[in-house]
């Protein structure tokens, strides 16, 4: 035998076996790690199954954040008051100042200010060489009393009192009407000075003398600065009688011309006109564009197949995704809920030049796009039809002038067209009635006909016009702009309890988790694997080191028997 085996003597640490060599040239070590590699091939298989979940997990939240942030935008154009954008122009700023709401109609009006309102304000004749000097030398408690729009109102000024108290006292007190109380300085001596806050002729202030204990600020002790008085104003030459004037009790006024806040500054005239601010409604449109194509975009790069290498994404074919684009392209392209093609000028997205792009090959292949030229002419001639597809909120509608949309219970009563039908009697009175085909609460003496609780109609309230003997039917409808509608639907598909993407995500949650207890079994499995080999080894390097022993004595007695 010509080779040798080294002595072997194997080391335990941390409860591991190690080799501290072998004469053959055999390492068990490395042995044992190869062999360890070829079984986490299995974990690095999991590890790779995971990871396309958890890709796939991530696509579902990117697509998320986008249609939360979708949702946002919509809701920020959900009602007319919000996506019509209308401005006031005011040819004398310092006379008067205009804001308009989105109900003001485009228009001129002439708007002449006589008298601004105001309030009244008065101060005391005598006044103190400091605004710390006892007013009250008294060494018992005085009564400082005053009227405001009628009520009383007493403060009490204690022993020692200054002036700085006493305001103190009146601004602080609980029961403040809205007078205000301050020290006036003329640059030697300082007074008190009292002021209503509310202009207007009904806002009377006076001192009351009867209440008043507080020597020096009896009513004849006071010196009016301004009094109360109302706004006197004409509109459009309206009263045309010379010395009659429309009168507000304020210098904000919001219901003299409508729609339109106005700011009275200063006596004079100023012509007011109001005009629809096209550019705002289409940058508005153009967000909510640009958004959706967003959207769309995120779910056609994870949801398409590579034409020229058939390659699928990480998401095509999902269920889920497929839905949720399935149910947005729906809500885009379709009808507007509560609309008629017939009695409504507009009532599609197409219709005012806002399109899929269907052209294969094109830049916005499948993404939505204004034509200008259409969307712009109509904005122009007609922007409330504009204002009203985008962003209605239960604006009734009727088939017919026999009956009207009088009511509903917003947030209960679901945006949509139903059917109407309901009977008369030869006296006129209603004796049976449906809505949707769903049976109805109906009042004979008043023709109120009201949807009951459980439908999607409940809270609607329709009022019959015609009740000559016979059956009526028709449609009534709650119309919804695509805003709304589209931020109700971005609701249902990214709520945290029943929406696809919750649920797919939860879903994947589960399959994560149960790769993961699969990579633990493997791991608990690797290392009880390894530690059986190390024993094994650890064995065979014993025997090893038997044999070597065994070797080495019998190549001695060989040797002793050759040299004898």
């Amino acid at each position: 035998m010509t080779s040798t085996i080294s002595g072997y003597t194997p080391v335990t640490t941390s409860g591991q076996i190690t080799y501290t060599g072998l004469g053959n040239g055999t390492d068990f070590t490395q042995l044992i790690t190869k062999l360890v590699q070829v079984e986490q091939g299995r974990i690095t298989t999991l590890q790779t199954w995971k990871k396309s979940w958890t890709n796939k997990q991530a696509a579902f939240q990117e697509l998320n954040t986008e249609m939360l942030s979708l949702k946002t935008t919509l809701g920020s154009m959900d009602s007319i008051n919000e996506f019509m954008s209308k401005v006031a122009d005011s040819t004398n700023s310092t006379v008067v100042s205009a804001v308009a709401g989105a109900g003001a109609e485009n228009g001129s009006h002439e708007l002449v200010v006589n008298k601004l309102a105001t309030a009244k304000a008065m101060v005391t004749s005598t006044g103190y060489a400091s605004a710390t000097v006892d007013i009250n030398s008294s060494s018992s408690d005085a009564i400082f009393a005053y009227t405001y729009k009628g009520v009383t109102y007493s403060n009490t000024a204690g022993a020692n009192c200054t002036l700085t108290d006493l305001v103190n006292v009146i601004n602080n007190a609980p029961n403040n009407p809205g007078v205000k109380a301050s020290i006036a300085n003329n640059g030697s001596q300082y007074y008190l000075q009292l002021r209503g806050m509310d202009t207007g002729s009904t806002s009377s202030l006076v001192i009351n003398d009867t209440a008043t204990t507080l020597t020096g600020f009896k009513a004849a002790n006071f010196g009016t600065i301004t009094s109360n008085a109302s706004a006197l104003l004409k509109l459009d030459g309206w009263p045309a009688a010379a010395a009659s004037w429309i009168t507000r009790e304020t210098n904000s006024i919001t219901d003299l011309v409508t729609g339109l806040t106005l700011t009275l500054k200063g006596t004079g005239s100023s012509t007011l006109t109001t005009t629809t601010d096209t550019d705002a409604i289409k940058e508005k449109v153009e967000t909510f564009v640009k958004q959706m194509n967003t959207v769309r975009t995120l779910i056609m790069d994870i949801s398409k197949v590579d034409s020229s290498t058939q390659q699928a994404s990480l998401l095509t074919g999902n269920y889920g995704i497929q839905l949720i684009d399935t149910n947005i392209k729906s809500a885009v392209a379709g009808i507007g809920v509560g609309f008629d093609y017939d009695q409504d000028k507009y009532s599609t997205l197409s219709q005012l030049g806002i399109l899929t792009d269907a052209e294969q090959g094109s830049a916005t292949e499948g993404l939505l796009v204004i034509d200008d030229d259409v969307f712009d002419a109509i904005l122009s001639s007609n922007a409330d039809a504009v204002a009203q597809l985008f962003a209605a909120q239960y604006v009734g509608r009727t088939s017919s002038s026999e009956f009207s949309v009088t009511s509903y219970i917003k947030n209960t009563t679901k945006c949509g067209t139903y059917a109407l039908s309901y009977t008369t009697a030869a006296d006129g009175k209603i004796t049976a009635a449906t809505i949707n085909g769903h049976p109805a609460t109906f009042n004979s003496n008043s023709n109120f006909i009201t949807g009951r609780a459980g439908y999607p109609e409940s809270g609607i309230v329709i009022r019959a016009i015609d009740t000559t003997p016979g059956t009526h039917t028709g449609e009534v409808a709650l119309k919804q702009g695509k805003a709304g509608q589209l931020s109700d639907l971005l609701d249902e598909l990214t709520d945290e309890t029943d929406g696809p993407l919750h649920i797919l995500d939860n879903n994947y949650d589960d399959i994560t988790a149960m790769i993961d207890d699969k990579i633990s079994f493997e791991q608990r499995r690797i290392s009880t694997f390894a530690a059986n080999l190390r024993k094994r080894f650890a064995k065979v390097d014993s025997l090893l080191g038997t044999y070597n022993q065994m070797q080495t004595q019998l190549t001695s007695a060989v040797d002793k028997l050759s040299s004898d």
